[in-house]
């Protein structure tokens, strides 16, 4: 385990042991260990290619979506194995919900957009889908924004308000983990900083894990960070460490900017 996690006194989400990733006869990932403290943000860093988004898809098994793509090690979500016989992809996608880099709402209502993964669940009370839909745009910071509009289009939403909504559309669900992939390098500076005061929000009630390309942000939004290079976990650590003492090398040259 590494040292960082252990001396976490935060309860583990997710634990990461001997992860690897293979597209078809080329490893891709690993094997990568480490501990996701529950209810903090954890940022993946490194240059492109590195392997930080394929680590944030096994974490809620997206990478199975992928064809020739195989997963080995283990990951469990709160004890319970999220790969193996018997496990439910599906449900395992529901504990941990995600958010991709390019905000995709779909062509409904606002609250439609926010309902939909409640319906395809199989939530038919009306009020109970109502109250669930005001609370996660409400986690989003959403909520007094569209509140007057839930039946109008979601496209007409701008780019900032389209990304909370798909913020608000995994939270629905009530997940137990949020995965977020880039989730503001399309945005503008001021949906910025709207997006990354909401990532702050949002650990007091989940466990955060976003990838980032900025690692102002990163060092801005994150208690934990994981430095990714070629495949490796080369550094995982409290983020004031990684920026401010790191303890490999290659850390300190892409922290500095000597490459990536």
């Amino acid at each position: 385990m590494d040292a960082a996690a252990s001396a976490t006194p935060t309860p583990i989400s997710l634990s990461v042991r001997d992860l690897s990733v293979f597209y078809g006869p080329k490893r891709a990932l690993g094997p990568v260990s480490m501990d996701i403290a529950e209810k903090h943000v954890t940022a993946l860093i490194g240059p492109s290619g590195c392997g930080k988004s394929t680590f944030l898809r096994s974490l809620n098994r997206m990478n199975e979506l992928i064809l020739g793509c195989r997963v080995e090690g283990e990951v469990t979500l709160s004890g319970q194995p999220i790969y193996g016989p018997g496990v439910d992809a599906v449900a395992v996608r529901r504990r941990v919900g995600m958010v991709f880099q390019k905000s995709n709402p779909f062509p409904k209502s606002i609250f439609d957009n926010v309902a939909y993964g409640l319906r395809i669940g199989g939530l038919r009370d009306r009020s109970e889908v109502a109250g669930r839909v005001e609370r996660a745009l409400g986690h989003a910071a959403l909520w007094d924004e569209v509140k007057e509009r839930l039946n109008e289009s979601a496209l007409g939403l701008s780019g900032g308000q389209q990304q909370r909504l798909c913020i608000a559309r995994a939270l629905a669900v009530e997940p137990e983990v949020l995965l977020m992939d880039e989730p503001a390098s399309a945005l503008d500076p001021i949906a910025t900083a709207h997006i990354e005061e909401l990532i702050h929000e949002l650990a007091h009630d989940y466990t955060v894990v976003i990838v980032t390309h900025n690692m102002q942000q990163a060092a801005r939004v994150s208690d934990h960070t994981a430095f990714f290079y070629m495949g490796d976990l080369v550094e995982f650590d409290r983020t004031n460490v990684i920026f401010t003492r790191p303890a490999q090398p290659r850390t300190e040259d892409y922290i500095t900017g000597r490459f990536g």
